[in-house]
């Protein structure tokens, strides 16, 4: 009933990378629809396809170059997804959330996540980077988690804790970085949902989420972190606000990909910006809780 990878899965498409590489990242970057841009800062950079690594699923969204690359981000190891995986595309949230305990194998300790996401809160304008305060899983409420099926203890407890799902201590420091950077609109900190998608949402599906107190709205992100903290890795993450949620039936306006791909195009060198001297400042995972 559970046909999943063993940990010898895994441990195999670490060893791969771990001997095709010289590089040891510390720091794992997941870039969203748009976003990828982030790995053309990465220096010393080796890059593999998708398709070459072992058990690797493929991208298949426009947006999504499907590479993973190893280097230096400012100065810092790390490993740079372009492209992750969804469950709309018909991937189980296991196999979406492969990648994070391939990294947790490869020595990373930190997960930074990206997404391009619509903006609930009508304090939010398109362009609005979101800090990642907390998330509400709703395929989680049909079952639909990455953790489902028997657990695997090498990686982590049967039962984890997402009270402290993104990490305090680096969303302080986002807030100081954000400040030294001097930009004009303020840092928008917020809960994040997942939807399974690939519709976008209702107008009434889009007021009940703001009711359940989601500030942006999505399609990914939410299995990587799950599976990341069970694993012991830290976590921060970041919303790119790339159209705002129609809450109106009167308004003619409507949701597309490629609004939203452009959009992350204007805004996404700030979110690129932010992230390369946020991983640069990431203090050892022993120094905080």
């Amino acid at each position: 009933f559970f046909p999943r990878f063993t940990y010898e899965d895994y441990q195999n498409t670490a060893e791969w990378l771990l001997s095709h590489t010289k590089h040891r990242p510390q720091v794992a970057v997941i870039c969203g629809s748009g976003l990828g841009g982030l790995a053309e800062k990465v220096t010393q950079a080796q890059i593999f396809d998708y398709s070459e690594i072992p058990n690797f699923p493929r991208s298949t969204v426009p947006g999504h170059a499907g590479r993973l690359v190893f280097g230096f981000l400012n100065g810092r190891a790390c490993v740079v997804m372009q492209g992750r995986f969804h469950l709309y595309e018909g991937y189980p949230l296991w196999k979406v959330a492969f990648p994070v305990r391939v990294f947790r194998l490869l020595g990373v300790d930190t997960l930074v996540v990206t997404n391009a996401a619509g903006g609930l809160n009508p304090k939010y304008e398109v362009g609005d980077i979101m800090l990642i305060r907390d998330h509400i899983n709703m395929p989680g409420f049909s079952g639909q988690n990455p953790l489902r099926g028997p657990n695997e203890e090498r990686f982590g407890v049967r039962f984890p804790p997402m009270s402290d799902a993104y990490d305090r201590h680096l969303r302080q420091m986002a807030h100081v970085t954000w400040k030294q950077m001097g930009e004009q609109r303020e840092l928008q900190e917020g809960t994040y949902v997942m939807l399974a998608g690939p519709n976008f949402e209702t107008v009434a599906e889009s007021r009940l989420l703001q009711k359940l107190g989601a500030d942006a709205v999505g399609m990914s992100t939410v299995p990587e972190v799950i599976v990341a903290r069970h694993c012991g890795l830290r976590v921060f993450g970041f919303s790119l606000i790339t159209n705002k949620v129609i809450m109106n039936y009167e308004s003619l306006e409507k949701a597309n990909h490629e609004e939203v791909l452009e959009a992350g195009k204007q805004a996404a060198q700030k979110l690129e910006q932010f992230i390369s001297i946020l991983v640069s400042c990431i203090p050892p995972l022993c120094n905080a809780s």
